[in-house]
This record gives structure tokens, sequence and C-alpha cells, in this order.
């Protein structure tokens, strides 16, 4: 939020629009711009061009920051993380333009687009329009199996609980998480009691006998490495839980959830993983297993900007186009 600040100055009164913007690491940085001429009783009136510069002053100091801030790797470069943090500003400025119906009408919308992919790729039947149906006029449809209605209603739930920031990475929250996509679907929630199995690639998932131990190794590596840019860290994160495979059922569902609880923990937008990019995301996730993790880092840091330009930066325009048209 800008605001304007005074300031007395060899006898004379100077004006000044300033901001305050949290920086990685918890620091607080505050930006300003002199406004000439200004005029008190004008308020915030007639400063387009001044906040406009203010935004691009911030702007250009937290990329900085932040590319100085998150460690560097082979994929995740000083350009790529500023890419990213692009992405990131232009999301949190979007959510600013709209208006709170707006902003709910856009979760919605990602809501139903996200459980429709998400759970396609585990061989959920619903068709797009039958997951609109289903999450926003309640209603069966004719033929489906109602575990399938289900799991629509159920991961429904769990996106209201991240987009509210509910849920941590934290096993409490992630046994939570799994407990609330399983719910009448006959699968037991909480870690697995017997051995499972990856079909189609050659890995053996943890036994049910060290899942504990490893899932809190996992989260606290998570927590331990915060100077890691947090697409990577889930990225890596993703990785090790599907190999892990800790619950019954329901693994690659809980692990993209996670994905977005991560990103949006740091102020990221979203991402979609969809059913079409099934093979590319299977081939990532294999080629972990065998110790190769840049092939899954590229394909979320892909899924990142695309979701954003294809879904997010979407919308905006409709409801300019909506705008312009009078509706």
């Amino acid at each position: 939020m800008v605001f304007v600040s005074k300031k007395g100055i060899k006898g004379k009164m100077r004006y000044y629009l300033e901001k305050s913007v949290r920086l990685p690491g918890g620091a607080v940085k505050k930006f300003s711009v002199y406004l000439k001429d200004y005029e008190p009783k004008s308020g915030l009136r007639g400063l387009d061009s001044y906040v406009a510069l203010l935004n691009a002053k911030a702007r250009a100091t937290v990329i900085n920051h932040v590319a100085e801030f998150y460690t560097k790797s082979s994929i995740f470069s000083n350009g790529v993380i500023k890419g990213l943090e692009e992405v990131k500003l232009a999301y949190n400025g979007l959510r600013k333009k709209i208006s709170k119906k707006q902003l709910q009408d856009v979760i919605d919308r990602f809501t139903v687009n996200f459980t429709y992919e998400s759970n396609a790729i585990e061989g959920n039947s619903l068709t797009l329009k039958d997951v609109a149906i289903v999450l926003h006029e309640k209603k069966a449809i004719e033929g489906k199996d109602l575990r399938e209605i289900y799991e629509a209603l159920n991961t429904r739930e769990a996106m209201k609980l991240i987009f509210n920031n509910k849920l941590k990475i934290s096993e409490h929250d992630i046994i939570k998480l799994h407990k609330i996509l399983v719910r009448n679907t006959d699968v037991a929630f909480g870690y697995k009691k017997l051995p499972n199995f990856l079909l189609g690639r050659d890995t053996q998932t943890t036994p049910p006998e060290k899942v504990e131990e490893e899932m809190r190794e996992l989260i606290t590596w998570y927590h331990e490495n915060e100077r890691m840019h947090p697409l990577e860290r889930a990225s890596i994160f993703h990785g090790r839980f599907e190999t892990i495979h800790p619950f019954e059922d329901g693994n690659g569902r809980v692990g993209r959830l996670l994905i977005n609880i991560m990103l949006m923990d740091n102020g990221y937008p979203p991402l979609i993983i969809r059913k079409t990019h099934r093979i590319a995301y299977l081939a990532g996730l294999e080629a972990f297993d065998h110790g190769y993790s840049d092939k899954l880092k590229r394909l979320l840091i892909d899924k990142y900007k695309t979701t954003y330009k294809k879904f997010f930066e979407v919308y905006v325009q409709y409801l300019n186009f909506e705008k312009k048209q009078g509706w």
C-alpha cells in the first residue's frame, strides 16, 4: 500500500510517496519518491505517474535482492530466479487490481481447473465440465463413480484451506491433507501399513516401517533450506515425497497440492500440471528416482510460468474485455 509522508527540511515541508516491502529473509525495506508541487488536500489523486515510478523502483530492488538472496544452481540461475520473481510480482499486482468478488471467482475457476487436471492424471474420468457441475452445482454426474465425485469435492475443500493459508509443510498438516482428500473414498488415511508400488517406474518406495522417519527427515530438510528458491525446494520435496509414497493411495494428488502450499506460503502463485503433460511429468519423476532432478525442476518452472500466463493473466484480460464491452 502506498501512502504520503511529510518531512520538514530547512523550514520547508516536503512530501513523499512511500511504500514498504517485505523481502525474503524477513527484512522490510521502505521506498519513496519525492512529490514535486504536491497539494496535501488532493490525497492520492493525480499521482499515477509517481505511483508507477515508486512501484518500478521497488520492483527492481526486490528482484535484485531476491536474486542475491537465493542460492544458485545449474537450473535455478540468476536469470531464472529473476524471471520467477517477475511472475510473482505480476501475480500479486493482479490480485490487488481486482475486487474481492473477482478474486473469489478466479480462485473458484482455478480450483475447478486444478481439480480436474490433478485428478485426471490419476485416472479420474470426470471431464472439466463434470468437475464444474460437481463443485458449483453440487450435483452427482450420472454414470460416474461416486468415488470420483468425492475426489473432486475433497480437492475443493483442500484448495480452500490452501488459498486461506491454513495448511503448512508439517507432518500434522500433510496427514490432515491426506485425510481430506480420501474422505468417503474407502481409502484409509495416514501413513501406509502395507508396501505399495509405482506403476511404470522402476523404483522401490519406502517400506511402511521407515515412512515416518523419512517424512520427518524430508520436512526438516525443507525448513532448513530457506536460502534455496521456493520452487526449487518444492521440486526436490515433490520428487522425494513421491519416492517415499507415504500413503496407501492419493500420493500424487497430495504431492501436487503440497507444491502449491510451498509456493503460496512464500507469496508465489500456484501452478497446474495438466493431464496432457502426464508423460513428461512421470518422466521427470522417474529421472528424479535415478538421481537426476533437472528434468522435474524444468517441468515445474515451465508449469509455474505457463499457469500464470495462460490462466491468471488471461482472466484479467477477460475482465478488461468485459469492461470495454460494458457487460
